[in-house]
C-alpha cells in the first residue's frame, strides 16, 4: 500500500509518467477487439430477454431436493409448446419460465408440477406477464437510456465544454456496448434488474470520467498562454495524477459487487442477484478502463484539432 501511495505521489508531481495519451492507438485497438467480440455475441447469440420483456409465465416450486430434470419432465408432460427455462434458486426452489400460455396450459403446468413434486397447487408461485406489458417495459427502458444520455451531455457541455461532453458520451456508449455484449455472451436473462444495473454503471462511468476531466481542465486552463506543454501532454499528466485514485475507487466498488456475484449468486444460489451483479461488475471494470484510456485520448484528439492548440 505504501508503494502504491508513493507511486501516486510521484505520478501526481510528474516525477514518473505513464504514457497513456501518446499510446491511444493501442487502447483503441483493445477496445475495438472487445467491441467486435460484443458484436459477434449479439449477432450470434443475441440477448436472452426475460419474461418481463417478452411476456410469458413463471412457476416457482418450493421443495427441498427439487431438481431441474424433474421440473423439465413435468413441463414436458403438460404439453407446453416451446423451450422452457428451468433454474434452481438456492437449495429448495426451482423456477420454470415458459412463453405465453393460455389458462388451460397454465393450469396443466401447475397440476404437473404439483404432482411431480408432491406439493399443493396453491403453494406454487405463479406469475403471468402479457407481451404488451413487456413491450411497455422495453419502451420505458429505451426512453430512460436516451433521456439519461441527453441530460448528461447537456450538463457536461454547460459545466465543462462541448468536446468534453462528446468524449464522455463516447466512453459511456463504449461501456454500455461492451457490457451488453459480454452479457449476451454469458447468456443471462435480461430482466428489469439488468436495466437498473446498466443505468447504474452509466452514472459510475461518468463519475470517474468527470473527475479526470476536472483535472484536465485545471491543467489546461492557461495552456495557450504559457505554451509549456501540448494539450496531450497536459492531459496525460492529469490522467497520471488521477489514475491511482480511479483504481482505488474501482477496486473498492468491485469488491462488494464481486461478492454478490461470485458468493451470493454463484455459491449460495441467489439467482435473483446475478442479473444485477453481473451488469454492475462488468460495467464498473469497463467504466474504469474507459475513464482512463478512452475518454481522455478522445478529448485530446478533439482539442488538438483546434487552431489554438
Amino acid at each position: 500500500m505504501s508503494k502504491l501511495s508513493g507511486l501516486g505521489g510521484r505520478l501526481y508531481r510528474g516525477e514518473t509518467s505513464i504514457e497513456i495519451i501518446g499510446r491511444r492507438r493501442r487502447w483503441y485497438a483493445v477496445s475495438a477487439l472487445f467491441v467486435l467480440l460484443s458484436m459477434g455475441a449479439l449477432s450470434i447469440q443475441g440477448l436472452h430477454l426475460g419474461i418481463e420483456f417478452k411476456g410469458g409465465s413463471s412457476f416457482t416450486v418450493t421443495k427441498v431436493g427439487a431438481s431441474v430434470e424433474d421440473a423439465r419432465a413435468a413441463v414436458s408432460a403438460a404439453g407446453v409448446p416451446g423451450e422452457a427455462i428451468v433454474q434452481t434458486i438456492g437449495s429448495d426452489k426451482v423456477r420454470v419460465q415458459t412463453g405465453a400460455l393460455d389458462t388451460a396450459q397454465n393450469n396443466a403446468v401447475q397440476d404437473a408440477l404439483a404432482a411431480k413434486f408432491a406439493v399443493p397447487v396453491e403453494s406454487i408461485d405463479t406469475q403471468i406477464v402479457g407481451p404488451s406489458w413487456g413491450k411497455e417495459i422495453t419502451r420505458k427502458a429505451v426512453y430512460g437510456l436516451f433521456g439519461f444520455l441527453i441530460c448528461v451531455m447537456l450538463y457536461l457541455a454547460m459545466a465543462f465544454e462541448p468536446k468534453m461532453a462528446i468524449a464522455a458520451i463516447a466512453a459511456v456508449v463504449h461501456d454500455v456496448f461492451i457490457t451488453v455484449g459480454i452479457y449476451a455472451l454469458v447468456g443471462f436473462d435480461v430482466t428489469p434488474a439488468t436495466v437498473i444495473g446498466f443505468l447504474t454503471i452509466l452514472g459510475y462511468s461518468l463519475y470517474d470520467t468527470v473527475v479526470v476531466f476536472d483535472k484536465i481542465r485545471e491543467n489546461t486552463r492557461t495552456i495557450t498562454a504559457t505554451s509549456k506543454s501540448t494539450y496531450s501532454q497536459a492531459t496525460n499528466l492529469a490522467v497520471n495524477q488521477t489514475i491511482v485514485r480511479s483504481i482505488n475507487t474501482s477496486v473498492i466498488a468491485l469488491l462488494p459487487v464481486g461478492s454478490i456475484l461470485f458468493v451470493g449468486a454463484g455459491l449460495l444460489g441467489a439467482g435473483t442477484l446475478k442479473d444485477l451483479s453481473l451488469a454492475l461488475f462488468i460495467g464498473l471494470a469497463v467504466g474504469t478502463y474507459s475513464s482512463i484510456f478512452i475518454a481522455p485520448p478522445v478529448l485530446a484528439q478533439l482539442r488538438e484539432r483546434e487552431p489554438a492548440m
